[in-house]
């Protein structure tokens, strides 16, 4: 038997909710489903959330982003690495960074501590 002869199965969220109480294995051909008689839920998804929490997310990784490069200016001008002149290139090319991300953010109607998620017993991002 090829790989071409082996049925393909593909699982899908909706296949789990429609069969309450079955595995992945259970879903796979041939086998047989519990009988349920509950109707397929549908999701409510709001447009802006979904674009507001994206936009919050891709923020927040930017943000973080931009911290790491700061901190690693920092200790590549303490540790002598870097000349006059690419000091002054980066310290600007930061102040744009940091001038775009708080323009972009205030587009989206956000705060600075809407970007600083909270990771639990991790403590908060940024």
């Amino acid at each position: 038997m090829t790989s071409n002869d082996v049925p393909s199965a593909t699982l899908h969220c909706a296949d789990l909710e429609a069969a309450p109480g079955a595995t992945p294995a259970d879903l796979l051909p041939g086998r047989m489903l519990p009988a349920t008689s509950a109707p397929r839920g549908r999701i409510d998804i709001d447009g802006e959330r979904v674009r507001n929490g994206l936009a919050q997310l891709v923020l927040t990784l930017v943000k973080l982003l931009h911290e790491l490069l700061e901190r690693q200016a920092i200790a590549r001008m303490d540790a002598g690495g870097l000349g006059d002149d690419d000091i002054e290139r980066l310290g600007a090319t930061l102040m744009q960074q940091a001038d775009e991300l708080k323009r972009v953010r205030e587009a989206f109607g956000l705060e600075d501590e809407d970007l600083n998620i909270d990771l639990g017993p991790l403590g908060r991002l940024l």
